[in-house]
């Protein structure tokens, strides 16, 4: 592959959310806009630019909270980019999540027209991301920024979605979460697993090289691509009690739902890979962030510690043979909890809505996300295993997952959906010139505002 020494990415012009981790714990809130006056809308991109800090200063210009700004095609449109420009954004952005359901799996209760609205309507323009250290700092700031955007007539808020990151750092089925995250070439962030040597800068970052080629196209002019990365949010509603039913059914004791459990998953709930305990769990090695992600599956082709099918061996298949080039469709992922959880032990559902806000962050949406979605989550031909989906997160009906096990493997009948989509979008997530750039009104081929 192409190689790029030396690349350098230019920090100071990368929003800090496209590449720095969140603190633990800490409160998020997702806030969806309309922009009625394109006007106003530069106006908002303006004032926003002020605010967003870049990846290289730790430091928030809002104080403890750290805010990330992404933008539709619609948004785009609206803002009054020009034609040409448009034309040259990524197809999958072009058409929207809406558009592009039957290649995620989006079907039936997860289909775009069971979606929370206006979820995946022509409405959404703007989203703006959120993060602080806790609910009372992050409803602050959020009251603060009200007034800004309250003050703007063609502005409105038409969405949010308020998440939180436990000290625990569990997602609503008991797994802890956010442990696998890629090293950046240039970024001088280090990745969870020291085994992986770091992706090409333009793998996550539009206008340097990516594994495939050292110089792919960005859009355009230059000033509006260069630094910016494409991003898809998704809000997962998290069938809790059902998950625990199904391992309560399959298990003879508590013992054994915790492994059908970590077996399912590729991790034991603590954090602790299979391919590092596949007997037992290890707590203690789920929370060590120097270990708890450095492992690989070369040498467990059949997954009698690690199966084949489970989520996270799909989700990144590593060293495994079967995987291919695993690196072109390696991305930043990142889940954020909504909802009360549901207490421990409880098998019935409550009724309450509870689930993931999933956040990808990458420069090509058709390999690396979608790839993923479609040929490794809901798809098992790459396994071998035919059309078997993701025992997790799979668009199940009536499925199946297979553990292997001397003499004979275990097999799993009779999976639901686990994880329903209730909408969700694709974004841009601009530089910080490009946030300026956007606060202009432009005619194309030209680097500056028009007279």
């Amino acid at each position: 592959m192409p190689g790029s020494p030396g690349v350098v990415l230019e920090l100071a012009d990368i929003q800090s959310g496209l590449l720095r981790p969140r603190p633990t714990p800490y409160a998020a809130t997702y806030i969806a806009f309309r922009i009625d006056d394109p006007s106003a809308g530069r106006e908002l991109m303006r004032r926003l630019s002020g605010v967003v800090a870049s990846a290289a200063h730790p430091v928030s210009p809002a104080g403890d909270t750290w805010v990330s700004v992404a933008v539709t095609f619609e948004g785009l449109r609206v803002l009054g980019v020009p034609q040409p420009s448009l034309d040259s954004f990524a197809w999958e952005l072009r058409q929207g999540m809406a558009a592009r359901a039957h290649v995620l799996g989006d079907t039936g209760e997860s289909s775009p027209e069971h979606w929370e609205r206006p979820l995946g309507t022509s409405d959404i323009h703007v989203v703006i991301t959120a993060v602080a250290p806790d609910s009372e700092r992050l409803e602050s700031a959020v009251a603060r920024a009200r007034k800004t955007y309250d003050s703007l007539s063609g502005i409105e808020a038409i969405w949010r979605q308020d998440c939180h990151a436990l000290p625990t750092e569990r997602e609503p089925f008991g797994y802890r979460d956010g442990i696998s995250h890629p090293a950046i070439e240039g970024s001088g962030i280090s990745g969870s697993n020291p085994s992986e040597p770091p992706l090409k800068a333009g793998e996550l970052v539009l206008g340097y090289p990516d594994e495939l080629d050292p110089r792919p196209p960005i859009p355009q002019p230059d000033m509006l691509g260069r630094n910016g990365s494409y991003v898809v949010f998704r809000k997962l509603h998290q069938r809790v009690a059902a998950f625990r039913q199904y391992l309560r059914a399959h298990a003879k004791d508590p013992a054994e739902e915790e492994l059908i459990a970590a077996k399912m998953m590729g991790r034991w709930r603590s954090g602790a890979p299979l391919a590092r305990c596949p007997l037992h769990d290890d707590p203690e090695l789920g929370a060590d962030r120097t270990r708890n992600n450095d492992f690989g599956y070369a040498g467990d082709p059949i997954g009698y510690e690690t199966p084949p099918g489970s989520h996270a061996r799909r989700s990144n298949p590593r060293d495994a043979s079967v995987a291919g080039v695993v690196r072109l469709h390696r991305f930043i992922r990142r889940g954020t909890a909504y909802g009360p959880e549901l207490p421990e032990g409880v098998l019935e559902d409550d009724g309450a809505d509870r689930g993931l806000m999933f956040a990808f962050v990458g420069t090509q949406i058709g390999r690396q996300f979608e790839f993923v979605q479609s040929e490794w989550v809901n798809g098992g031909a790459f396994l071998g295993l035919g059309d078997v989906k993701d025992p997790i997160s799979g668009a199940h009906d009536a499925g199946s997952f297979s553990i292997p096990k001397r003499p004979i493997p275990k097999r799993l009948h009779g999976l639901s959906r686990f994880v329903v989509t209730r909408g969700g979008e694709y974004c841009f997530m601009p530089g910080l010139r490009a946030l300026r750039w956007l606060a202009e009104p432009h005619t194309y081929g030209s680097s500056t505002p028009s007279a």
